[in-house]
């Protein structure tokens, strides 16, 4: 039997001519080669080369063993290229989903991350409705979703991202422009755009606006924040926002004042329950997490994090 050691020396030999050139292909010494080459010839009593004039030749008897050998290190090839492949993400796909709010910036931010890790990888990215996401999972769509609450489902775990706020936003020339910080009192007194009390975000400024006994008018609802922000910046109303939708100056040309009543609120990844995750989804979950964390507001402060640009 021949190791791939012997293999992979008996071919340089055979490729290069010489001992000193199988030396110089495998960054070895030359000694090393001569040694191997008659070892191998001893304990197989096979004479592989003829040596004329300082180069070497094969004998007959190993022109079959060398067209096996050729075999052999092609496939060694063959596997090398399958690794090298797969560990930059080739021959495989990541598949992820997230809500709106998150997907806006926070997702491009990890997908980032995850690109210069694996620059061959497919990636397909679904934008998906919280109902949405139970079918995308549990029917194996994706392997994960970024959520921005927590359903009670007993094929699903989920794991936590981050801690977030809202923000009140305003179009520049607002009344409330410049301020810096807002009260839910103040703002009932200004058209509202987009707070649905069944989404998850809405419900704990319908929640304040309860308990503080507010009434408030929603003059236009739009489902996502993207839209929301659109709205406001046409002066066409103020609006509750999520701070991961607006990070980054995600949104230019409004404004954000924070809300003097405690708006925390939790993000999660959710994963159909037993079934393990690759690699990329990993790493992709890893990524948002610490993107998400980088802004969220200090713990016990009460204050946000400021959204600084990552150093590359």
């Amino acid at each position: 039997m021949m190791t791939l050691r012997q293999v992979e020396v008996i071919r340089a030999v055979m490729v290069t001519g010489t001992i000193g050139g199988a030396a110089k292909l495998l960054n070895v010494s030359a000694p090393g080669i001569s040694r191997l080459v008659k070892y191998t010839e001893r304990s197989l009593g096979i004479r592989f080369f003829q040596r004329q004039n300082g180069r070497y030749f094969p004998t007959p008897e190993a022109e079959n063993i060398f067209e096996q050998i050729n075999g052999v290190y092609k496939k060694v090839d063959d596997l090398s290229e399958i690794i090298s492949k797969i560990g930059r993400g080739g021959l495989s796909e990541l598949r992820i989903g997230s809500v709106p709010s998150i997907s806006q910036v926070m997702v491009p931010r990890a997908i980032e991350r995850v690109r210069r890790r694996y620059p061959d990888l497919g990636i397909d990215i679904n934008i998906l409705k919280l109902e949405e996401a139970i079918d995308y999972l549990m029917l194996g769509r994706g392997e994960c979703v970024a959520m921005s609450y927590r359903l009670e489902h007993s094929g699903l775990d989920f794991m936590p991202l981050a801690s977030g706020e809202l923000y009140c936003i305003v179009p520049p020339g607002h009344e409330l422009s410049g301020r810096k910080q807002v009260s839910a009192a103040e703002i009932t007194r200004y058209p509202l755009i987009g707070i649905d009390p069944n989404d998850p975000y809405g419900r704990i400024m319908a929640g304040i606006f309860a308990r503080h006994r507010l009434d408030y008018n929603i003059t236009i609802r739009a489902r996502f924040g993207t839209t929301v922000c659109a709205l406001v910046k046409a002066g066409l109303g103020i609006a509750i926002i999520d701070q991961f939708t607006v990070a980054h100056g995600g949104y230019p040309g409004i404004e954000l004042l924070k809300i003097a009543e405690p708006t925390r609120f939790d993000t999660y990844i959710a994963v159909k329950r037993g079934t393990p995750l690759s690699l990329h989804a990993e790493y992709f979950i890893e990524s948002l997490r610490t993107e998400m964390r980088a802004v969220e507001p200090s713990r016990g402060s009460g204050k946000t994090a400021p959204a600084r640009g990552r150093k590359k």
